[in-house]
């Protein structure tokens, strides 16, 4: 098949986003999906981030296969084995607080339902996430999303209110000595945000690491000051772990790098590793209070069974296979690359992330920063055209970033390989400038 798939494309679907990839696909294994011409193209975003497993992981594929013979789906009222058993294997993961679950199946329906536990258990509505954050398309969700697609829809739902993202390569918050002063940004941004509240503070959502908003890791210290700002105003704290849980950063959720507990925990992504499932996981307090005063967040799709035997399979594997602690040791030897790659290209302009999602962000000049988007879409291009597929997010007032999420199950070589294709591209695209 020729690229014709493009023009029917066209004339068949609704687009709903970024540009169809030029290859169509037709398989995919572990680390690599396969084109139309089962040409291999290795997957440095494992899916929509989220194939932590890799693809058709055998694992995976058994459970499928048994649950949708046995017991996929039931009407919302009953229950079965496999959600009670993922109940206690997730709290078994988490902090003691953390011991109600309810199982969904995306993220922006679980962090749907977490924003309502939200605003049911405070009697509040207003709600604060990052000026860069990306947390679903649904109508909470996504009026809680300020990195794109708020312009065109009518009004977002009222009370969404924006904080600074803790960009320590581009805030203007800097110290004496030029070092990013992540304190003073923070404080700023929640007088901004008291000035414009209405008295009705209920949470503040956000990611541990902003991947759709250009890989901004949090700084360690930053996520207990903020849970102590939620705590003065009666606030609660949901993190949205869709892209960083499950052994995504080298610690099993990324919020145990810095020893706080949210109040409110939603999974999605990679608790499926690709397949739809999702969870809300809170207090037992949290719980009760919502149910006595009535919460409803009842779907078709609630407490399938299949989606609970997909995740329990997800984590057993992570366990078995040690692959939290394969994340950090190949996120140390992905780090080094990257930084080699800052290190000896001027149009590498930033490193940041941990573990297995990381990101370089890509300049013109490393001196004045300046946005790089055109060298980004040409170096995109030239690692599909090698066999790389690479995400990059271009966002006003930053360069393009790569987003770099291969699954946790990827050999070093494959890794090594990978990286070895980006500096190439770079390499190339950077000699022929007039491809810009």
């Amino acid at each position: 098949m020729d690229a014709t798939f493009l023009d029917e494309a066209d004339r068949l679907l609704i687009r709903y986003g970024a540009h169809f990839s030029p290859r169509l696909i037709r398989r995919a294994s572990g680390a690599y999906v396969f084109d139309h011409e089962d040409k291999e193209i290795l997957d440095f975003t494992s899916g929509q981030m989220s194939s932590i497993l890799g693809h058709a992981h055998p694992d995976i594929v058994s459970t499928v296969s048994s649950a949708v013979a046995t017991l996929d789906h039931l009407f919302s009222g009953m229950l079965s084995a496999p959600v009670l058993d993922l109940a206690d294997r997730l709290a078994s993961t988490l902090p003691a607080a953390l011991g109600k679950t309810l199982l969904l199946t995306t993220g922006a329906e679980a962090n749907e339902a977490a924003l309502k536990m939200a605003k049911l258990y405070t009697g509040r509505y207003e709600i604060v996430s990052f000026d860069r954050s990306w947390h679903g398309m649904t109508q909470g969700a996504a009026s809680a999303t300020f990195s794109a697609g708020r312009h065109g829809y009518g009004p977002p739902m009222p009370g969404n209110l924006a904080l600074p993202s803790p960009n320590a390569y581009r805030s203007p918050f800097r110290g004496p000595d030029g070092s990013y002063d992540w304190e003073a940004e923070l404080e700023y941004g929640f007088a901004l945000v008291d000035q414009q509240s209405a008295g009705s503070l209920a949470a503040c959502l956000v990611e541990p690491i902003l991947s759709s908003g250009g890989i901004i890791d949090l700084p360690p210290g930053y996520l207990r000051r903020l849970k102590d700002l939620c705590e003065e105003r009666g606030m609660l704290l949901i993190l949205d772990e869709a892209q960083t849980g499950l052994g995504r950063t080298g610690t099993m959720y990324a919020f145990e790098r810095d020893g706080v507990t949210p109040d409110i925990l939603t999974l999605s992504k990679t608790l499926g590793a690709g397949l739809p499932v999702a969870a809300v996981v809170t207090s037992a307090e949290i719980e009760q209070v919502c149910h006595d005063r009535h919460f409803l967040f009842y779907t078709t799709h609630v407490s399938d069974p299949l989606a609970a035997s997909v995740a329990l399979t997800v984590l057993d594997v992570i366990q078995r296979d040690g692959l939290v602690e394969r994340a950090a040791r190949l996120g140390e030897h992905l780090t080094t690359r990257l930084l080699s790659l800052r290190d000896r290209y001027g149009v590498v302009g930033d490193v940041r992330g941990r573990g297995l999602l990381q990101g370089i962000e890509l300049v013109r000049d490393k001196e004045t920063k300046a946005p790089a988007d055109a060298l980004g879409k040409a170096v995109t291009s030239a690692c599909l055209e090698r066999g790389l597929h690479m995400n990059i997010v271009q966002l006003p007032g930053m360069g393009g970033i790569f987003r770099i999420a291969p699954p946790l199950t990827i050999s070093e070589d494959d890794l090594d390989a990978g990286l070895d294709i980006l500096e190439k591209s770079i390499a190339s695209v950077v000699a022929s400038p007039r491809s810009l």
